[in-house]
């Protein structure tokens, strides 16, 4: 191939030409949107989030998924946030079929039915009063989460965001297990079609400082290094995406993004068939 036959400037020479031969597009309907719902109340501001509210299950909610929509915005991820008085040691709110989630799930089904897909956060940390992703128990004087019965609990959490209408949803706990225990409810209960996207690959980090504070899930004691990634492993990431895909993810996941694109780059480079959020 030479110059002049060649002439790669011909395939720039228009936006309509680099847009028919572009290799990566990326449109609004490309993203996932997250939403922060709560009980009841007005929309609230989150002060590490300009701009951004928690929004109260009703018409409010639904305004603003509709906004959202005529952005071209249809996919969305909702977080519970509850007050503190409705919290508990096992975060019973999470799991309940007439939790925060669960009717926000309903009322935008609903509302919107196919023209949007919802993905549901799995975790209990929004709703532990110890703010960990998990049941705590203490041994030998020491805390630790119960990765085999806080498993049990992500998939009853499952089951009842499945049944309120959940597309997806998104175990982000980081324990071992638990997307095939996930994947084992919902077929269990008839929920096929439900898929999972997995946080595969999250890092314990400080970039989820704001979320925190959006969600009010900061943990009131320890930090989540025991369950969450060592941010000095890449490679390890391999194993936990591949692990997630075994027992049954449909979608994987690195988090956080910006400081892991190395990562990124590395599970797209040996998974290159699998859907990586």
């Amino acid at each position: 191939m030479q110059f002049p036959t060649v002439r790669p400037r011909r395939l720039r020479a228009s936006k309509l030409i680099r847009d028919a031969v572009a290799e990566t597009s990326v449109d609004p309907s490309d993203f996932i949107y997250p939403i922060f719902v709560k009980p009841s109340g007005g929309a609230e501001p989150i002060s590490s989030m300009p701009g951004q509210r928690r929004w109260p299950v009703g018409e409010p909610l639904v305004k603003h998924v509709e906004e959202a929509l005529t952005l071209g915005v249809n996919k969305f991820i909702l977080f519970g946030v509850l007050p503190d008085e409705m919290k508990n040691l096992t975060g019973s709110g999470g799991y309940d079929p007439e939790g925060v989630v669960p009717r926000a799930l309903r009322l935008l089904k609903d509302a919107f039915g196919d023209k949007i897909l919802l993905f549901s956060d799995i975790c209990l940390c929004e709703y532990t009063d110890h703010g960990h992703c998990g049941v705590v128990k203490e041994r030998r004087g020491r805390w630790y989460v119960d990765n085999d019965e806080t498993i049990k609990l992500y998939a009853k959490e499952a089951v009842a965001y499945a049944d309120a209408g959940a597309d997806f949803v998104a175990p982000s706990g980081m324990m071992d297990g638990q997307v095939a225990e996930i994947r084992r409810a919902l077929d269990a209960h008839g929920f096929y079609d439900v898929g999972i996207m997995a946080y595969s690959a999250k890092y314990a980090s400080a970039f989820y400082g704001p979320f925190r504070v959006a969600a009010a899930s900061a943990p009131k004691f320890g930090d989540r290094r025991t369950y969450q990634m060592d941010p000095r492993n890449a490679y390890e990431a391999l194993k936990e995406v591949q692990l997630d895909l075994e027992e049954g993810a449909d979608i994987v996941m690195v988090k956080p993004a910006l400081a892991y694109l190395d990562v990124i780059r590395l599970v797209k480079s040996h998974f290159p068939w699998a859907p990586l959020a």
